[in-house]
């Protein structure tokens, strides 16, 4: 089979939730290093489309909203389903020991500690202000 993947920067990008997305906005920005790429508010204050840039790959999010279009409909926030994820993005990172220590700062409940993978890499796992799971790394398997 031929490759099917379109020539773009980012090729997969994940699509996240949130209750408050501006706070988480501002959270994975100031924690993990995002970059606002786009940021499209509606009137009431929540967020219809964000996209937060993280090198060369992306994540887009938006608010959750009690009005769910069909996407919507379709995805439960972590707390909904006992706090478990059928996701979770992994970030590559040059200095995970500096993120580990922001996020612990920040309040970030780390579920797995950090440390040196047998696998090669040294990374860990945490939930971020509204319970996403989120792995950070210096593995990179490209």
């Amino acid at each position: 089979m031929s490759n099917t993947a379109k020539d773009t920067r980012a090729t997969i990008i994940p699509c996240l939730r949130y209750r408050d997305a501006p706070k988480a906005i501002e959270w994975l920005c100031m924690i993990f290093g995002f970059e606002k790429q786009l940021v499209v508010p509606n009137d009431d204050g929540t967020i219809a489309h964000a996209q937060l840039s993280f090198g060369n790959g992306m994540i887009m999010l938006g608010s959750v909203s009690k009005a769910e279009n069909e996407f919507g409909r379709l995805i439960k926030q972590p707390d909904e389903i006992g706090g478990m994820e059928t996701q979770s993005p992994y970030l590559i990172v040059s200095d995970v020991d500096s993120i580990y220590q922001r996020a612990k700062a920040a309040g970030a409940k780390i579920e797995i500690e950090i440390k040196d993978e047998d696998y090669g890499g040294r990374g860990f796992s945490c939930r971020d202000l509204e319970g996403h799971l989120w792995n950070v790394g210096t593995y990179d398997p490209w």
